[in-house]
């Protein structure tokens, strides 16, 4: 599946990272939801990970296999 910017993804495992303001460090876990924000040549995505209110508390760069894109409307198939 090909992921593109702006797509909504959960991590499918944890993921260690940098909160960019504290530098402190932080755990995403598996299922956690984040923005595509780039995307480079089909290995790795850019991802914001963001709070109810819009805030980023994390921005990585994560390879393709360790995502998936979630869907909200059903794919329609021939009966």
């Amino acid at each position: 599946m090909t992921i593109h910017a702006y797509d909504v993804v959960a991590l499918t495992e944890d993921l260690r990272a940098t909160h960019p303001e504290s530098k402190a460090p932080i755990l995403l876990r598996r299922g956690q939801v984040g923005t595509v924000l780039m995307e480079f040549d089909g290995a790795a995505c850019l991802i914001d990970f963001s709070d109810g209110e819009g805030q980023t508390y994390a921005m990585e760069t994560v390879p393709i296999e360790k995502l998936m894109v979630l869907f909200y409307e059903p794919v329609l198939v021939a009966a």
